[in-house]
C-alpha cells in the first residue's frame, strides 16, 4: 500500500455538514446510485431522491424490512432484498414505482439475528443488466459460508459463482472480473476489529479462475465500488471506517476521506464516477472524478405507520405473572404495564398507563392493598409502589442501584427487599427513604431471598467463596446481621419459611447416586436435589415423624410443633417466628420426598407444592418438561397436580396456583383431590403503544444494562456517557425497530468486542411461509423448458437431522427425473419450484416425476419433506472429508467436525469421537465453530493420558484406564470464523499442548454474554459479561484470536479445485507424528503362575 497523503482542502471541505445547516432526515441507510436518484432505506421501505438532496419519493410500503436496493445498470429498476412474504427474497420493481416481482423463493434462513443481517442480501447487477447480484445461504454448512449467486431479471433459479464463499461482491466494468471478500461480517457490531475474521478483498478472474488479495491489511475492508480501473472501498485503518482508492494496475492504495466523529457505511456506487454512501445517518455522495465529497440534505415525508401510537393488545409480551394472596386476582406485567386481571371474573386493569417506561416483576403486598414492582420511569431503575386500583403511586428508592429484581412485601407491609446488578440484598422502608445493602453475594447474582412469617428475618442464599454453591443466610433486622444456617459444607438455596414460623425449608443438591454414562465410563448428576426442613427454635418437633394413632384423640400428635394450629391464616404480628440460631444446624430434617430435579417449591399449612423437572439433554427438542407435584402433611404422600409447567405462582394462602404452560395460563386448585385446570383468560390485556416512547426506554436501558454489567467497570476506558450523547439524538429519526437495532448496535459497537449484541423485539414481520424441501437440487432443461432433479443429496436416514427424503426405502425418484408436477400443479419453466413446495409444516408432498419431458408415463410418489437442506449440505461436507482423510492415511488417521460447541458440536463429537479413538491420528476440525460453552468436556477428554491397560480372557481389545483414552495423535484445524467457544478450544488445544493447531487465526470473541431480561417488546440485550483469562491472570484471545501453530491459508485456487489445504496439511502433519511416533500397545505379558512346584501344572515352568 502506497503511503497514506495529505488531504486536499477541498474534499477536507466537504467532510463535515454543520448541525445548523442540516433540516432533513437521518438514519438513510443501504443507499445506491445512478444518474441523478439515489435510493435508499429508511423506516423499513425504499425511497429515491434527487443527488441534490431535497424531498424524497416513496417506492415500496410493504411489510418488514425492504433493503439493498441496486439500481440496474440503465437505471430503470431497482433490485432489493424483501420481506413481503416474511421471508428475505430478492425483487425487482421500476424505478419509478409499480408492483415489485420476485425473483427466488428458495426458503431463506432466519428471521436472523441483527449480528448475521439478511438472507438474498443484493449487491448489484452484472453489467448488462440480465441479472442481479444477491449473497446467499441456499448451499451452505453454516452462516459463516454464504455465497455469491445471480438471478436473471426475467425470473428462473440461481447460479452461483465460481467462489465457494463470498460475502459481498461487485463486478468489474466489463464483468470479467469481481471484486468480492470471502469473509462476511457486515453487519457485525465490533468497531475497530482486528480479529482473525476481519474482511480482506480478493478480485477474482473468471477466465484465470484465480483470485488476488488486494486489501492485506488486519483491519476490516468492506464494500467494494468498481469505478473505471479502480476499487474504492470502505476501512477503518484509524478510527473510524473511511472511504479509500486501490488503483488495479499499480496496485496502489490511497485514503479518500478522513471522517473522524463517525463511520462511513454501506458504499454503492453507480459504476461511473458517484459513490453513496451513509455517515451518522445521513448520506454523502463522492465524485470520484472531482474528488470531492458532499452531504445530501434529503427529507423523507413518511408517515412513520410502524411508530404510530395505537391501542394493542399485550398478551403476547407477557413478562411475568403473581397471584394475590387470596387467589382471586392475578398481577401481569406485560410490554413495560402492569395489569390487574381476575382469575375468574372482572374487569382487567391497566394499573401504569406509562407506555415510555419499563414496569415489570410487580407483586402484591400481604393484604392486597398495594403492590410493588420495578420502573425505570424516572431514567434509572427504582422500586415504586402504589395501591391496588393504580392509584398513589409513589417512587421509593432514588439511589441509583443499577437493574434492580425481585421485589417482596414484608409480611406486615412495612419493608420491601429486592437485589441489585451488584448482586446486594437490599431493603427499603414500603414509605421510601435509604435502601441499604444487607447481605452481597461475591458471585452470582441470586433472588431467592423470603420473609419470615412475622417480618423479624429475611432468608437468602449466597454463593460461597470456596466451591461456588450456595450457603443459606438469614438476616435478622434486630441484630442487623446475617447468620448463615445448614451445614456449611454443602448447597443450600431457594429458601420457604412455613406460614406458622416454625420451619425454615430449603433445597440442596446432596443426593450422590449419579446418572451413570453409556458412551463410557463416567457419571453426571441428576436427580440429586432434596427438599430440608431446619426447626428455627429448640423444642420444636420434627414435621415429618412417624405418627402415632390415640383413643382419646387428646394427645398432640408428633410434627405437630410448639402450638397448635387452627388453620387459618395468621397476621403478621401473631406469628412466632423468633429464631433461636445457637445448635440451629443440627435442628435439620429431610423431607421425606423423593430426591429428583426440584426447580422450586412453596410450603402452605397443608401441604409442600414443589416443581420436578426431567433431566436436561443437549439438543434433545421437546423433551425436558415440569411438573406440579404436592406432598400433603396429612396423607403423607405426593401426588401430581399438573404436567407441563413453564412457571408458576402460588397464592400465599395455598388455595390455588396460577400457572404459565406453552404460552396459556391456568389455574389449579390445589385444595381439590384431582384439580381440574382453568383456563385464565388475558384477553384484557390492552394498552396503549408508544413505539417512538418505547425506542427511547430501550436506548437508555441497553445503555444502563451495558453500564451495569460490561465486564469491565471502565468500559475499555471510552467515555460511555459521552457516547449516548453522541447517538441519542438519533433517536428523533428511529422509525421502526430495525433502524432502532441498528443504532443500538451502533452504539455497543464503539466499546470494541464482540458479543455485543442487540436484537430482535417488535419488527413487524408477516409469517414466514413454509416451504417442504426435498433435499435436492433443480435445473431447468433448456431443450424442454422442463425442470429435473439435478443432484439428490446424500443423508443418514437413521437420524431425523440428517434425512434425505427422496433416498428414503421406497421413493422412486432419482437425479435426472423430470418433475412434471408438485401436489397437482405444473411445474413450468417461468415458475419456481420452490413456489409450489409451499406447505403446511408436516404436510406430504405429492410429485409428478418422470424419466423424460411430459406427462405421458409419469408416476406420483409422496414425499415427506424436511425444513432445511443445511444439515445435509453439512453431512455431505463431513462425510467427503472423513472418507478423504481415511484414504490419504490407509485408514489410520481420523477425522470429526465440531460445528459449535453448543447441542449440534457435542453431538457430533459424541457420535465420531468414540468410534476412531483406536485410530493413530485424529484430526479435529473446529473451523466455522460457532461457540458455545462444552469446549471444556471436549478438551477434557482428549487430554486424557493413558495411565494402565485392562486385559481380559475372550478379548483380544486392550482397555485402558482411564476408560476410552484416546491413544493417538492429535491435530486440530481453526480459521478466521472459529469462534466465541470455539476459540476458547483453540487456545486451550494449545495451552494443553495436544497437537499442531493448523489453518488462520480464529474470530476472537470471547467475553461471554448475560442478557438478564427481555426488553419492554420482547427485544434481546446481550452484554459481554464474563471474560476468559490465562493460569496466569492475563485476559487472552479477545479482540485479536488464537494464532495457529501452522498457518495454513485456504487459496481460492485449491479451493475451485476441490482441495483442502488445512485439511491437507492436518493429514500431513500426523502421518509424519504417526511414522515417528507409530502407537503401539504393550504385548499382553505372560500368564502369571503362581501356583507352588507342588501344585503346578504338568510341564509349566517357573
Amino acid at each position: 500500500m502506497s503511503a497514506r497523503r495529505p488531504l486536499s482542502l477541498a474534499i477536507l471541505a466537504g467532510l463535515f455538514l454543520s448541525p445548523a445547516a442540516f433540516a432533513g432526515t437521518k438514519l438513510l441507510r443501504f443507499p445506491d446510485v445512478c444518474g441523478d436518484k439515489v435510493v435508499f432505506t429508511y423506516a423499513g421501505d425504499l425511497w429515491t431522491a434527487s443527488t441534490q438532496g431535497g424531498t424524497a419519493a416513496r417506492l415500496t410500503a410493504g411489510p418488514g424490512l425492504e433493503e439493498s436496493a441496486r439500481f440496474s445498470p440503465d437505471c430503470s429498476t431497482i433490485a432489493f432484498t424483501g420481506q413481503y412474504g416474511g421471508d428475505d427474497q430478492v425483487y425487482t420493481i421500476a424505478a419509478g414505482g409499480g408492483e415489485p416481482k420476485q425473483l427466488t423463493f428458495y426458503p431463506a434462513k432466519g428471521p436472523l439475528p441483527q449480528r448475521w443481517g439478511f438472507d438474498n442480501q443484493v449487491y448489484g447487477w452484472t453489467p448488462d443488466g440480465k441479472a442481479v447480484l444477491f449473497r446467499s445461504w441456499e448451499q451452505s454448512i453454516s452462516e459463516t459460508n454464504p455465497r455469491l449467486y445471480t438471478v436473471p431479471a426475467t425470473g428462473g433459479l440461481p447460479t452461483p459463482l465460481p467462489m465457494p464463499v463470498a460475502g459481498v461482491g461487485r463486478y468489474s466494468p466489463d464483468g470479467s472480473k469481481i471484486v468480492y471478500s470471502p469473509k462476511y461480517r457486515d453487519f457485525r457490531t465490533w468497531n475497530r476489529y482486528v480479529g482473525g475474521w476481519a474482511q480482506d478483498l480478493y478480485i477474482y478472474d473468471f477466465a484465470a479462475k484465480s483470485a488476488k488479495n488486494i486489501t492485506n491489511d488486519p483491519n476490516t475492508d468492506r464494500d467494494p465500488v468498481w469505478i473505471g480501473d479502480a476499487v474504492y472501498f470502505l476501512a477503518d485503518r484509524g478510527a473510524h471506517l473511511n472511504l479509500y482508492r486501490y488503483d488495479t494496475g499499480s496496485g496502489d492504495t490511497k485514503q479518500l476521506t478522513d471522517y473522524q466523529g463517525a463511520d462511513a457505511r454501506w458504499a454503492s456506487g453507480d459504476g461511473k464516477s458517484q459513490i453513496v454512501f451513509e455517515v451518522d445517518g445521513q448520506l454523502h455522495l463522492y465524485d470520484t472524478q472531482a474528488n470531492q465529497d458532499r452531504a445530501l440534505d434529503i427529507t423523507v415525508p413518511s408517515d412513520l405507520v410502524r411508530a404510530r401510537a395505537e391501542e394493542r393488545s399485550v398478551k403476547d409480551k407477557i413478562e411475568d405473572f403473581a397471584l394475590s394472596a387470596n387467589g382471586k386476582r392475578a398481577l401481569f406485567t406485560a410490554r413495560g404495564e402492569v395489569f390487574s386481571v381476575p382469575v375468574k371474573e372482572g374487569i382487567t386493569l391497566n394499573l401504569t398507563h406509562t407506555p415510555g417506561a419499563h414496569e415489570r416483576e410487580a407483586a402484591w403486598s400481604a393484604d392486597g392493598k398495594r403492590i410493588v414492582y420495578v420502573s425505570d420511569q424516572s431514567g434509572e431503575e427504582a422500586i415504586w409502589v402504589r395501591d391496588a386500583d393504580g392509584g398513589n403511586a409513589k417512587q421509593l428508592t432514588s439511589e441509583t442501584l443499577g437493574r434492580l429484581y425481585a421485589p417482596r412485601w414484608s409480611p406486615d407491609g412495612a419493608r420491601i427487599a429486592f437485589v441489585d446488578s451488584n448482586n446486594n440484598v437490599r431493603i427499603v422502608a414500603a414509605s421510601g427513604g435509604p435502601a441499604p445493602a444487607v447481605a452481597h453475594d461475591p458471585v452470582f447474582l441470586r433472588r431467592d431471598h423470603v420473609w419470615s412469617p412475622g417480618g423479624h428475618y429475611l432468608a437468602f442464599s449466597l454463593t460461597d467463596k470456596n466451591d461456588t454453591k450456595p450457603r443459606l443466610h438469614v438476616y435478622d433486622l434486630a441484630a442487623a446481621k446475617s447468620v448463615r444456617v445448614g451445614d456449611a459444607n454443602f448447597d443450600s438455596f431457594s429458601p420457604s419459611f412455613s406460614p406458622d414460623g416454625q420451619y425454615l425449608y430449603f433445597l440442596g443438591n446432596r443426593e450422590w447416586a449419579p446418572q451413570l454414562s453409556n458412551i463410557e465410563w463416567n457419571f453426571a448428576a441428576n436427580r440429586d436435589t432434596g427438599l430440608y426442613a431446619l426447626a428455627l427454635r429448640k423444642g420444636i418437633a420434627n414435621p415429618f415423624a412417624p405418627r402415632n394413632d390415640s383413643a382419646t384423640g387428646e394427645e398432640k400428635k408428633e410434627g405437630e410443633g410448639d402450638k397448635k394450629d387452627d388453620g387459618k391464616p395468621k397476621a403478621a404480628a401473631d406469628v412466632n417466628d423468633r429464631i433461636d440460631f445457637e445448635g440451629i444446624d443440627s435442628r435439620l430434617v429431610r423431607a421425606p420426598i423423593e430426591p429428583d430435579n426440584i426447580a422450586g417449591f412453596e410450603v402452605s399449612r397443608k401441604a409442600i407444592f414443589y416443581v420436578v423437572t426431567d433431566a436436561q439433554y443437549y439438543g434433545r427438542d421437546g423433551a425436558f418438561k415440569s411438573k406440579l407435584k404436592s406432598w400433603s402433611f396429612e396423607e403423607r404422600k405426593s401426588t401430581d397436580l399438573f404436567e407441563g409447567v413453564d412457571d408458576a405462582s402460588l397464592a400465599a394462602d395455598g388455595s390455588t396456583a396460577l400457572i404459565r404452560s406453552d404460552g396459556a395460563f391456568k389455574l389449579i386448585d390445589l385444595n381439590a383431590g384431582k384439580p381440574e385446570p382453568k383456563d385464565v383468560k388475558t384477553d384484557g390485556l390492552f394498552a396503549l403503544v408508544d413505539p417512538k416512547a418505547e425506542y427511547a426506554e430501550i436506548f437508555r436501558e441497553t445503555w444502563r444494562r451495558y453500564r451495569d454489567y460490561f465486564y469491565v467497570q471502565n468500559m475499555h476506558g471510552y467515555d460511555w456517557p459521552a457516547i449516548r450523547a453522541k447517538y441519542e439524538p438519533l433517536l428523533t429519526w428511529v422509525g421502526d425497530r430495525s433502524d432502532l437495532n441498528y443504532l443500538l448496535g451502533q452504539m455497543v459497537a464503539e466499546l470494541n468486542i464482540g458479543h455485543a449484541y442487540v436484537d430482535g423485539g417488535d419488527l413487524g414481520l408477516p409469517p414466514k411461509p413454509h416451504v417442504g424441501l426435498l433435499g435436492a437440487r433443480f435445473e431447468l432443461d433448456a431443450a424442454s423448458g422442463q425442470y429435473r432433479i439435478a443432484k439428490i443429496l446424500e443423508g443418514q436416514n437413521d437420524e431425523e437431522r440428517y434425512r434425505s427424503p427422496l433416498t428414503e426405502l421406497g421413493i422412486d425418484v432419482k437425479e435426472g427425473d423430470y418433475v412434471v408436477a408438485i401436489n397437482g400443479q405444473p411445474l413450468t419453466a417461468n415458475d419456481s419450484p420452490y413456489r409450489l413446495l409451499r406447505t403446511a409444516p408436516g404436510q406430504l408432498v405429492q410429485l409428478t416425476v418422470n424419466g423424460k419431458p411430459g406427462s405421458d408415463g409419469a408416476r406420483t410418489v409422496l414425499v415427506q419433506p424436511i425444513d432445511s437442506e443445511e444439515p445435509l449440505n453439512y453431512y455431505a461436507w463431513v462425510k467427503h472429508n472423513r472418507e478423504y482423510v481415511a484414504k490419504a492415511s490407509n485408514g489410520e488417521i481420523g477425522y470429526l467436525h465440531i460445528p459449535d460447541m453448543g447441542a449440534d458440536g457435542i453431538r457430533e463429537f459424541i457420535k465420531w469421537y468414540y468410534p476412531q479413538l483406536r485410530k493413530q491420528g485424529l484430526i479435529v476440525d473446529v473451523r466455522d465453530n460457532g461457540g458455545g460453552n462444552v469446549s471444556a468436556m471436549v478438551i477434557e477428554r482428549l487430554s486424557r493420558k493413558l495411565l494402565g491397560l485392562d486385559y481380559a480372557r475372550g478379548l483380544d481389545v486392550v482397555g485402558t484406564y482411564p476408560n476410552e483414552t484416546f491413544l493417538g495423535h492429535l491435530a486440530a484445524l481453526c480459521n478466521g470464523t472459529t469462534a466465541s467457544d470455539g476459540d476458547i478450544f483453540s487456545h486451550m488445544f494449545k495451552q494443553a499442548k495436544l497437537g499442531p493447531l493448523i489453518g488462520v487465526r480464529t474470530w476472537g470473541g470471547v467475553v461471554g454474554i448475560s442478557g438478564w431480561g427481555q426488553a419492554i417488546d420482547g427485544g434481546n440485550i446481550f452484554v459481554p459479561q464474563s471474560a476468559s483469562a490465562s493460569a496466569d491472570g492475563q485476559y487472552v484471545v479477545e479482540g485479536h484470536g488464537v494464532d495457529p501453530d501452522i498457518v495454513v491459508e485456504q487459496d481460492v485456487a485449491s479451493l475451485l479445485q476441490g482441495k483442502d489445504p488445512q485439511l491437507d496439511r492436518g493429514i500431513e502433519e500426523l502421518k509424519k507424528t504417526i511414522q515417528a511416533a507409530p502407537v503401539k500397545l504393550p504385548a499382553r505379558p505372560a500368564d502369571p503362575n503362581k501356583a507352588p512346584d507342588s501344585m503346578r501344572t504338568k510341564g509349566a515352568s517357573s
